[in-house]
């Protein structure tokens, strides 16, 4: 009998001790974080952002609280956790309230004039699907500044949300970066996500060089694929602003191309040479990399004309990065035609490659036209990790030292602008804010920016780990059911065993 019951006690002493340590661990909001990116453990730049707070923050969350799906309850149940750490790590300074918009219409009004609008979701109720109005914001406000988080859509871009928007309406005086126009480069509005990140930090204004602006004002410009000659006594401006220790951030694009006529051509604008004079080379050339992207090509297949995706390899995805605070964090980058980049070397510089191609790449002179249907084989790719972006970093005719970091490819960071704006990957808007960000000698939202953000494309993997994981995935189931069966088999065949053996009952 005191056999039987012990098996009975254990279960019941072990389900005691989970209860218990789920109290204890929600009573002090505790939690253990195996994620490999450690999406649920704050960082280090939220932690001294709200232990250094000035005044107090109120975030007052507008959430529906009854009929959502289960996905939706668990962004709310993620947002207040997140709060509860942020108003404990900042002693209390910033609190926090939830308020369901659909209970109240004046509650409701209150949050769509705050600019939190509802979004419909899809309910499942009593086996048919119906669509409801669901609110899922917040609004963030410090004194006289307010910053407004429409919608939260999962726990890995939560943190980075709510401590940029902290950060917005902390931040009084903002310094100043310049974007230089004036040579055809894209205009402020044609970069809306860049200037959406960089606004958390900075001031970001035009600079027309032919205008004789004060450069020294700005923390760090930028010049973004320029199409037009720059003027050398406009690049002589730029050598005196780096020689008081200014820094700048170069997107070049050695070739120009149009895709609709297939025709790559090099550009001169005279910044290929400014940079040459300081020992960095864009060569004449494209690279081409078999880790690309697919464009969609009309083919005929028999009696069909077919849309196909065929690779790009003028178009490559980057993950090759250097261990730097640019870089960090980051897993996937699209450089729509970049080109070699060579470091001539110079005493007293110090030359940092950022990015580089895969392991199979090469490159192909300009000018050229491209050949979309072209099929690629391994022979075309004798080359490896080619640079496509880099630091130079040393005193440029002054006494103070300085940085300039050039990507060889200027319309990464271009997203367009009103229905002709795309989505660029993250990693992209990455690389250039968090450039901006290390030039400016702030790296605090470095590592949050790329923090949850994965990109690991599933046609990236060799051939052998690709077949294994989907062997992986058809049998591992099959093969878990099977062991689960043969289980009950054998232990009904051990208990009828122990049956007919006296003494074993």
């Amino acid at each position: 009998m005191d056999a039987r019951k012990s098996p009975i006690l254990y279960v019941l002493l072990v389900l005691v001790v989970v209860i218990l340590v789920n109290i204890i661990f929600n009573r002090f909001n505790l939690r253990f974080d195996f994620t490999q990116d450690n999406r649920y453990t704050l960082s280090k730049a939220t932690k001294d952002l709200l232990k250094n707070l000035e005044e107090p923050v109120t975030v007052k969350a507008y959430f529906t609280s009854e009929g959502l799906p289960p996905q939706y309850l668990q962004v709310k149940r993620d947002l207040k956790d997140l709060l509860i750490e942020y108003n404990k790590i900042s002693n209390g300074d910033l609190v926090y309230e939830f308020m369901d918009p659909t209970s109240n219409p004046e509650l409701e009004q209150e949050a769509m004039q705050n600019g939190i609008q509802p979004v419909i979701v899809q309910v499942r109720e009593k086996d048919q699907l119906k669509q409801q109005k669901a609110y899922m914001g917040a609004v963030i406000t410090m004194g006289k500044q307010k910053e407004v988080i429409p919608f939260f859509q999962n726990n890995a871009e939560m943190e980075y949300m709510l401590t940029t928007s902290v950060k917005k309406v902390s931040v009084e005086n903002k310094p100043l970066v310049g974007l230089i126009t004036g040579h055809g480069e894209p205009a402020l509005s044609m970069l809306s996500q860049a200037s959406f990140e960089l606004d958390v930090l900075y001031k970001v204004e035009s600079v027309d060089l032919s205008t004789n602006p004060d450069l020294s004002k700005y923390k760090a410009l930028a010049i973004i694929a320029p199409k037009d000659t720059i003027p050398v006594y406009q690049l002589g401006m730029l050598d005196q602003y780096l020689a008081k220790g200014g820094k700048l951030f170069a997107g070049i694009n050695r070739v120009g191309h149009d895709f609709n006529t297939s025709q790559a051509s090099l550009q001169q604008t005279g910044l290929e040479t400014w940079l040459a004079s300081k020992g960095i080379l864009i060569e004449d050339n494209m690279v081409a990399d078999a880790q690309c992207i697919n464009v969609t090509v009309r083919q005929q297949r028999g009696p069909f004309t077919m849309n196909v995706p065929v690779p790009f390899p003028y178009i490559p995805r980057i993950s090759n990065f250097a261990d730097h605070p640019i870089t960090k964090g980051m897993e996937m980058l699209v450089l729509p035609i970049a080109s070699n980049m060579v470091y001539s070397g110079g005493t007293g510089f110090t030359f940092t490659p950022l990015l580089t191609t895969s392991e199979r790449s090469s490159v192909i002179s300009a000018p050229t036209y491209f050949d979309v249907n072209k099929t690629w084989q391994d022979s075309d790719f004798p080359l490896s990790k080619l640079t496509v972006a880099g630091i130079l970093t040393g005193k440029f005719g002054g006494n103070v030292e300085t940085s300039i970091i050039v990507v060889s490819d200027g319309d990464f960071v271009i997203n367009g602008e009103g229905q002709q704006a795309q989505q660029l990957q993250p990693d992209n808007i990455s690389l250039f804010v968090n450039s901006i960000d290390w030039l400016s000698d702030d790296t605090g939202l470095i590592s949050l920016r790329t923090k949850g953000i994965t990109a690991r494309p599933l046609d990236e993997l060799e051939d052998g780990r690709k077949q294994l994981l989907k062997w992986l995935n058809f049998l591992l189931p099959i093969l878990l059911i099977l062991g689960y069966g043969f289980y009950r088999i054998q232990r009904a065949k051990n208990r009828r065993m122990r049956r007919i053996v006296p003494g074993q009952l």
